[in-house]
């Protein structure tokens, strides 16, 4: 942080997070507690084929099950919601499905009865017909596939970039985003080599460890949904717009969020709920297994080739990348990843001449959508791993090759938007001094073999988008701040209220920070993409100023003078005759935006900050059965100055050991669209005994100086270069090169299989 600047009394410190002793006392309090006088719970019958046409559904043997109030399909809610397609891009998703199915899960009908496990028991006797279609599973394959998952595109209208696509048939195409920088085929003419790869990643499950879940309450006027939601505003909107309803008739109650990592953005179980309420006439509730949450949303599988043109010293002259994402059955928000994520696929580097083709393409799998890193970790998994190899062949070191290449302050990223208060530099630098870099690693002669590798990426904020918040004070001097942003355990309350109580000199913990509830918080577009420190902190910042001034001003009409420091009882009774009232301090922020140009995708205000981090690893090999052992992890990142450096830090451990867990072993097996391994039987996450044995974070001293005290996100930042410094070591202990993911122990023994047969052969 420059000298400069003035202390600070809240923000920069490790305190408390505000709601830990709630949860560890077991008494915070989560939609899955909450029940409703007359609730009836809601099970769902889902398809089992990955593309048909509904010919028929029998629901009547499951009507007769003792106990079950009620059964629905499309054709009930038809009958309320003429029109009962949601999507924040596309409105392509049916409440159940309509006319047909495009993916194995996708919901069909619904039991309702007073016990859920009656309601589940029923769905057994639900007999749906179908005259299947041919499937496309493939993102390169959906490119030109005769089988077309959906018969026409119907974007949403909330982004303008869709609306070229409105009408078009016969396309499994969501977006084609393209960005033209220089010349590349000038480039690759006068580079020195020319090399190409292709990187794949697969499909994986956020896996939040509180199951998705949403209850409804539905009265003719009224309608009031509590729901596990980061997306609380959006969920507000859209229900009036499916229901063509008011927005004061729409409110959405968010209590403590189990984890979200972009699984519970947008709308996922809160129309059904919300119909089903309307069609019973009583509240209902639909929560999801951990083996349903596969079957919702997902991460986009991706394929990634890319070329690069290299002069003799590594300098890079000219870069192309084509990626394509599998967004499933279901856009969701797939086309912001692939143009937003998509303009970055060249990486953190100066380089003249880019071509990049990004496109989202519908398929017959589980839909998918964000998670955390929206689309970076796929990328950097590519072009860091690319840029190794390119290393390798020049004879070159891996960190000279960055060091050459970087992205510095003030240089223009291949969209034209230049870096500012972006610590490229300084992460990668840093990194380098805690990997030791200079000094060679002792590597084994033995079965076991050790190596160690880097990798560093950024990403863009998604821009632009709005937040507001209030702040009350009451006439005792406490303080209420109300805001949208969801905390899904990353500390936003704890953060938001070090902001506030920055501003109005008080301690944080003064500040009470309810929970969402949409008649009561502010509009704030989503907790996602890292940007509600940043975008909120600015609004929470703004609106305590507001309150702040108001005070002051309070205080010079009760005649107790400019410089009044007294206490707050003490204005509210000499300005309303007694100890009552509130103020109220009011923030909105929305940052400035330049749309990509139509014609070559370049802008010069891309985004208001940019995300930096940085992985390094050493690891050893096991050359006999292909096991990795972690030895060594750091990371290192840029998130401007930290607001509590305690959970900026626990932050950078989870976004890692995600990661790292999508890096290993984590991959969703599909069998003709089929999840087969949907359960944490089958379907492994990070367990004590997978992290590194040295595992280390480090937060770089930078100021954002467009930011709230100079902070921005940081909670996607450590998944950016696990993939690929994993991935580089394993090349530099055994030299094997892995080119999709997951990286298993089966395909280092079949690279070093490989090796084994070029040697006999020679």
């Amino acid at each position: 942080m420059p000298n400069n600047l003035p202390p600070t009394n809240q923000v920069g410190k490790s305190l408390p997070r505000k709601e830990s002793r709630s949860k560890v006392t077991g008494k915070a309090i989560y939609t899955h507690h909450l029940t409703l006088p007359g609730m009836l719970y809601g099970k769902i019958f889902r398809s089992t084929i990955a593309h048909g046409v509904i010919k028929s559904i029998n629901t009547e043997e499951a009507k007769k099950i003792p106990g079950v109030h009620s059964v629905y399909t499309i054709e009930d809610v038809l009958k309320i919601i003429p029109e009962p397609y949601f999507g924040p891009a596309f409105l392509d998703q049916p409440i159940l499905a309509h006319e047909k199915v495009r993916y194995v899960g996708e919901p069909v009908a619904v039991v309702l009865a007073e016990d859920p496990h009656i309601a589940e028991y029923a769905t057994q006797f639900i007999v749906a017909d179908y005259e299947e279609l041919p499937a496309v599973y493939d993102e390169i394959e959906a490119m030109t596939s005769d089988a077309v998952v959906h018969d026409v595109l119907k974007p949403s209208g909330t982004f303008p970039d869709l609306k070229h696509l409105i009408g078009k048939k016969n396309t499994n195409i969501a977006l084609d985003y393209h960005l033209k920088r220089g010349n590349v085929e000038d480039g690759f003419s006068k580079a020195d080599f020319v090399i190409e790869n292709t990187f794949r990643t697969q499909q994986v499950m956020h896996t939040p460890l509180e199951p998705m879940v949403s209850m409804a309450q539905a009265t003719e006027d009224q309608i009031t949904i509590y729901t596990a939601s980061q997306s609380p505003s959006f969920v507000k909107l859209e229900i009036a717009r499916l229901l063509g309803f008011r927005e004061n008739q729409i409110q959405v109650k968010v209590p403590h969020l189990g984890g979200g990592f972009g699984a519970k953005l947008y709308i996922k179980l809160e129309a059904l709920v919300v119909a089903l309420s309307m069609l019973s006439k009583r509240p209902v509730k639909v929560s999801l297994s951990m083996e349903e949450q596969f079957y919702t949303i997902t991460k986009h599988p991706t394929t990634f080739k890319i070329k690069s043109g290299v002069t003799k010293d590594g300098k890079i002259i000219a870069r192309q990348c084509d990626v394509w994402w599998n967004g499933g059955a279901y856009a969701d928000i797939g086309p912001r990843v692939t143009q937003k994520s998509g303009f970055t696929a060249a990486g953190p580097y100066d380089i003249d001449n880019v071509k990049i083709d990004s496109y989202a393409l519908y398929t017959n799998r589980p839909p998918s959508g964000a998670l955390r890193g929206f689309g970076i970790p796929q990328l950097v998994w590519a072009y860091e791993s690319h840029i190794d190899i390119i290393a390798r062949q020049l004879n070159l070191d891996p960190l000279a090759i960055r060091r050459k290449n970087i992205l510095k302050e003030g240089r223009p990223q291949a969209t034209g938007t230049l870096m500012q208060g972006a610590e490229i530099e300084l992460v990668l630098e840093r990194l380098a001094a805690r990997m030791n870099w200079d000094a060679p690693i002792q590597k084994s002669q033995d079965k076991v073999k050790r190596g160690r590798g880097i990798g560093i990426g950024f990403k863009a904020v998604v821009a632009p988008t709005t937040s507001t918040a209030l702040i009350s004070l009451g006439a005792d001097g406490s303080y209420i701040l109300s805001m949208g942003t969801v905390d899904m355990g990353q500390g936003s309350d704890t953060a938001m209220a070090q902001i506030a109580a920055e501003v109005l000199g008080i301690s944080a913990a003064e500040i009470k920070v309810s929970t969402p509830d949409t008649d009561i918080t502010p509009y704030d577009m989503a907790t996602l993409g890292s940007r509600s420190t940043f975008h909120m902190g600015h609004a929470v910042r703004l609106a305590a100023l507001d309150l702040k001034n108001k005070q002051e001003d309070l205080a010079k009409e009760a005649g107790l003078g400019e410089n009044y420091n007294g206490g707050i009882k003490e204005i509210f009774l000499k300005r309303f005759g007694m100890q009552a009232g509130t103020l109220v301090g009011f923030g909105s922020y929305i940052p400035s935006y330049t749309p990509p140009d139509k014609t070559d995708g370049s802008t010069t205000n891309a985004t208001p900050f940019w995300m930096i981090g940085a992985t390094g690893v050493e690891l050893d090999v096991d050359t006999e059965s292909g096991e990795v052992r972690i030895e060594k992890m750091i990371n290192v990142v840029d998130c401007g100055n930290a607001i509590n450096p305690k959970v900026v830090e626990t932050q950078l451990s989870g976004a890692a050991i995600m990661q790292l867990g999508f890096t290993l072993f984590e991959k969703m097996n599909l069998d003709h669209g089929q999840v087969t391994n949907a359960s944490f039987a089958d379907y492994k996450i990070p367990g004590i005994n997978d992290l590194p044995l040295i595992f280390e974070n480090e937060i770089v001293q930078a100021y954002q100086q467009n930011a709230p005290y100079g902070a921005k996100g940081v909670g996607e930042s450590a998944t950016f270069g696990v993939s690929p410094a994993i991935a580089n070591a394993i090349d530099d202990a055994v030299g094997v090169r892995i080119f999709e993911l997951p990286i298993t122990g089966q395909a280092i023994l079949a690279g070093l299989q490989q090796q084994m047969n070029h040697s006999s052969k020679e």
